[in-house]
């Protein structure tokens, strides 16, 4: 579903920050993240992580002081509605032992879940971007939280222009989306069964 996203970055990411799917433009507008080694580390990218424990996070996000701080109110949030989550608690214990700004901010008790607003990025290869976004929560079962996110930019702007780039370079080949379908769902090709 998400790789039928093509303008819009789309990912999905769960109540610690972890994403857990994308379509190929969000992975190319957070290539950063995917190649930094708070993911390779983990197996997995981490919004959190990268955030505060990689200080290339600091040049990606325009305005990282703000980020960081809604990132710490989304975790303690999940800390709040998921309090015996081990993942959690070891991802809060590792952020606030390796991290000077994440113990600061985690001691203001700030919790507020954000579900929209404007992300600015510098991108390595775009440039700067001012991407609006909107997350929803999904239905997921009582003890999991995940939301879908997307980005895409005000049209006619300098931004859309870049955001297009992105996308026309991130977009998978023909040849890769057609490996990529279900065999019951595909078009049938070849001669015809009349």
């Amino acid at each position: 579903m998400l790789d039928s996203i093509t303008m819009s970055a789309a990912f999905v990411r769960n109540g610690r920050l972890d994403v857990v799917a994308t379509n190929a433009l969000a992975r190319a507008l957070h290539a950063p993240m995917f190649a930094s080694q708070t993911t390779t580390a983990h197996g997995r990218a981490s919004f959190a992580r990268y955030h505060f424990l990689d200080p290339a996070s600091r040049d990606f996000f325009v305005d990282w002081q703000a980020g960081a701080a809604m990132t710490v109110a989304l975790l303690r949030a999940e800390a709040g509605r998921e309090p015996h989550d081990q993942a959690l608690r070891e991802l809060i214990g590792e952020l606030s032992t390796l991290s000077g700004d994440f113990r600061a901010l985690w001691a203001s008790h700030d919790v507020r879940i954000h579900h929209g607003g404007v992300k600015r990025l510098h991108h390595p290869q775009v440039g700067d971007l001012e991407l609006t976004y909107r997350s929803l929560d999904l239905p997921t079962s009582p003890r999991a939280a995940h939301d879908l996110s997307l980005y895409t930019a005000e049209p006619g702007t300098p931004h859309e222009e870049r955001l297009k780039l992105l996308a026309s370079w991130s977009a998978p080949s023909t040849a890769h989306r057609q490996e990529k379908q279900d065999p019951l769902t595909a078009p049938e090709t070849g001669p015809s069964r009349n």
